[in-house]
């Protein structure tokens, strides 16, 4: 007799009955509900105890020679790939030494300071040329960046009901989580979404590009107004904005905004657009297009990266930091009591005990990271133009005392500095971004990156990425199930 299932859902209770051949003494049902899902039960608890029992040692590490994190012990990276489209730099050779110096972030051979202090010069907006450059190689003329942002507006569109159907359906607190269901889910609605030709590829990015403001502003209004009881609003982009304004159009209820806030956005996103091939979230979209997979696949996995604290997540942290200084120094002006958070910062004893100070180092930069360097300018003068220069004061003196504690605390194999995260959250916090869209803001900008770096993986990959694991476990008998 075969076995037989029945499926059903009451309310939040998942039933889930098998009849079956095989003698039973009773029918078992198993009952699911939305109270125990994310529970974590006593037999988990004593099953997860043999995982963490498994941890690998770290001297085995060193006898090995194993390159954790893909980098040496000094921080260099393990060398796996070529790229046009971006580098980091922050070392030079002075007679035949390799010696530190100031951080350089450079697209398509173009250093980024230059790329700022050009548009910034002729009062424009630079994200959209910031597209261009890193999708073609060049830094688009005049007629060739008003085709391209209109093509870039042509495609800000989403499928009929998708943002009804989608976007308003399951909605939850992460709009990483979000976004990247609303990516898979645009698979569906794409007749040619498995042909990797780049054309194919092409319209594809260009497309998300266009529509990652959309889908991470859209997912969190209808996040605060189903779980938080908000009103709901949904603007639609306007065509005659640049890409960093229509953002905050999108946003704000009153669709309003000031050009400082609109350029400081834009310059936030400029910065974070790429940031080399081996960045976590970029070298995922690397590994997983070596697979020949789809491009939304390929972007949802990007995501899942970017999400990290470790990664796009660090602003959040940033400002989780910060929040506890300024509720537990008494006098955060005063640069010796700031020091001592510092310390118990380090020594674990103060915020999520971590032992991190959040914003500080780099895994390529020491001296200086680029990107920070450039926008605390405006950072500076957005706080003015806020009242908020106190807060501001503390942040550059934490910058300034948190390498020395830092060194003298660690053995330090480079320099650290302030990292862009350190003041991107303050910056967001500024222009009145919800925290929930920090990470959201850097994937819209990233993902003109991450196309860059997709396209270029099929043109010029050809292998499929997979690096190699060293077993180091001992060789073990098998035991027939009554014997063990």
């Amino acid at each position: 007799m075969t076995q037989e299932y029945l499926l059903f859902f009451s309310n939040l209770n998942l039933y889930f009955w098998v009849n079956s051949s095989v003698p039973v003494t009773h029918k078992d049902e198993i009952v699911m509900n939305k109270n125990n899902y994310s529970e974590i039960t006593p037999q988990i608890l004593e099953l997860s105890k043999m995982c963490e029992a498994q941890k690998i040692p770290a001297e085995l590490y060193t006898k090995f020679d194993v390159k954790r994190g893909l980098r040496d012990q000094n921080g260099n990276g393990v060398l796996t790939g070529l790229s046009n489209i971006s580098v980091a730099t922050a070392k030079k050779i002075v007679d035949g030494v390799e010696v530190p110096t100031e951080g350089k972030l450079i697209y398509q051979g173009i250093d980024v300071e230059d790329i700022v202090a050009g548009f910034l010069k002729e009062k424009r907006f630079g994200f959209e040329e910031t597209v261009y450059l890193l999708l073609f190689g060049h830094l688009p003329n005049k007629k060739e960046l008003e085709d391209f942002t209109r093509l870039l507006m042509d495609y800000t569109w989403l499928p009929t009901t998708f943002v009804r159907d989608v976007i308003m359906k399951a909605t939850g607190k992460d709009m990483m989580n979000t976004i990247a269901r609303s990516v898979l889910t645009l698979y569906n609605y794409d007749d040619n979404a498995d042909d990797i030709s780049v054309p194919n590829v092409l319209r594809q990015c260009l497309h998300l590009i266009a529509v990652f403001p959309m889908l991470a502003i859209y997912g969190y209004q209808a996040y605060q107004h189903y779980e938080n009881d908000k009103s709901l609003i949904i603007h639609n982009p306007d065509s005659t904005l640049s890409f960093a304004e229509n953002i905050l159009h999108m946003l704000r209820v009153d669709q309003k905004y000031t050009e400082l806030e609109a350029r400081i956005l834009d310059l936030a996103l400029v910065l974070h657009a790429d940031h080399s091939g081996g960045n976590n979230s970029t070298f995922t979209v690397h590994v997983v297009s070596s697979t020949d997979t789809d491009t939304y696949s390929a972007m949802a996995a990007a995501l899942g990266s970017l999400k990290g604290p470790k990664h796009g997540g660090a602003n959040n942290k940033v400002m989780g930091m910060m929040d506890d200084l300024f509720k537990t120094v008494k006098d955060p002006k005063n640069e010796d009591q700031l020091a001592d958070y510092l310390q118990k910062l380090l020594n674990k004893e103060a915020y999520d005990h971590a032992g991190l100070i959040y914003g500080m180092g780099h895994a390529v930069y020491s001296i200086s990271d680029p990107r920070a360097v450039v926008f605390e300018s405006f950072v500076k003068e957005l706080s003015a133009k806020n009242g908020r220069e106190d807060e501001y004061e503390v942040y550059a003196k934490i910058a300034r005392l948190a390498p020395k504690i830092i060194a003298g605390k660690r053995k330090m194999f480079k320099g650290v500095s302030a990292n862009i995260d350190f003041y991107s959250g303050f910056v967001y916090d500024m222009l009145g971004l919800p925290p929930e869209l920090y990470t959201p803001i850097f994937a819209i900008s990233r993902v003109s990156g991450w196309s860059a770096h997709r396209i270029e993986e099929i043109v010029s990959g050809g292998r499929i990425i997979r690096p190699a694991y060293k077993s180091v476990a001992e060789r073990k008998p098998f035991k027939p199930l009554n014997e063990r």
